[in-house]
């Protein structure tokens, strides 16, 4: 196929070109494209150089690519979705741009993979990465039962807020372990030896946007409008890989060995679930790696119809590069 990356130079961007790589994706054809800063940048891919060009308006730039995948920011997204889809491009975007929009199909292939083949504005949205790995693990549950409630807590990694948050993570405790003021640029407040509990802007109702995502996300990409969450989205010192407390009522009674059967044959699941050995999923051993980790399950002691247990996800392979690629492999068996 010929592929285009949108935003190459960025960790998504880049995470991208790792991915393709591992997933043996067949290409016949790459362009790579960034903003005016990263145009004239060289990546090397599967033995080739490749040289990131500037983003301009010209559809002509985009004839005869099979699949885009963007992930520069919604503003980037917006601004050339038209001129990206001109001559037939399926557009995959990373961004929040089109989530919502009910003529753009929202996609997690372990969870609604028919979803991708409705997309009549050629463009498929790519889920934010906290409800990505949460519906991973919702899923198996939903079948044996619908779920009614989820309350949700994220322990966010600095790779959410991209390549320089992650490099000023580092550069904190450097600047502290020399006895010097850190930087603090991407964060609200220094995140080094800190948790911060706001992640993107505060809503009329409390409520954070990235809190609301997953509110509404989930509900379309599960097709259960009445399945409500509540969440809390805190970033923590950590360098990749997010996790998720998650506690769920479901319509009837389910047993831990159902739900645990359930987990151990979803697809991009695996269990680590074995508390009297401290077996549980930690971002220290799941960073880098494709599946989401499921592990700590127990039921409520509160609630019989109640479920809690603990997830952890690379943010930046399941929760953006890697599902992105998966959403296009779809499209590669059909």
């Amino acid at each position: 196929m010929n592929i285009a990356i949108v935003g190459a130079s960025g960790a998504v961007g880049q995470e991208l070109l790792r991915v393709l790589a591992e997933q043996e994706f067949p290409i016949e054809r790459l362009e790579l494209f960034g903003s005016k800063r990263s145009a004239g940048r060289t990546y090397a891919f599967r033995g080739k150089e490749y040289v990131v060009k500037e983003l301009v308006h010209d559809p002509e730039l985009f004839r005869g690519i099979d699949i885009a995948f963007t992930s520069a920011g919604a503003g980037t997204s917006k601004e050339f979705a038209a001129d990206i889809t001109a001559f037939g491009t399926l557009l995959i975007d990373n961004s929040s741009a089109f989530r919502m929009d009910s003529d753009v199909p929202l996609v997690v292939p372990e969870v609604n993979p028919d979803d991708a083949f409705n997309a009549p504005r050629r463009i498929i949205a790519n889920p934010n990465c906290t409800t990505i790995q949460m519906v991973v693990a919702l899923n198996p549950i939903h079948r044996l039962s619908p779920i009614s409630r989820v309350h949700v807590a994220t322990y966010q990694a600095a790779s959410g807020a991209g390549a320089s948050a992650m490099d000023e993570l580092v550069s904190q405790y450097t600047s502290l372990v020399k006895g010097e003021e850190p930087t603090v640029d991407k964060f609200a407040y220094q995140l080094a030896y800190n948790v911060i509990p706001h992640i993107d802007v505060f809503q009329d109702n409390g409520y954070t946007k990235e809190e609301m995502k997953m509110y509404f996300e989930t509900k379309k990409i599960m097709h259960a409008p009445a399945l409500d969450v509540s969440a809390t989205c805190v970033r923590v010192p950590v360098m990749r890989a997010h996790s998720e407390a998650v506690w769920v009522e479901t319509e009837r009674e389910l047993s831990l060995d159902e739900v645990r059967a359930a987990f151990a044959s979803a697809p991009g699941l695996v269990v680590i679930d074995n508390p009297a050995s401290k077996e549980y999923p930690m971002p220290l051993f799941t960073a880098g790696k494709d599946p989401v980790f499921v592990g700590r399950l127990r039921r409520d002691i509160t609630n019989p119809r109640g479920m809690s247990f603990w997830i952890v996800g690379d943010q930046i392979k399941k929760g953006a590069a890697l599902n992105a690629v998966q959403i296009a492999q779809l499209f590669l068996k059909k």
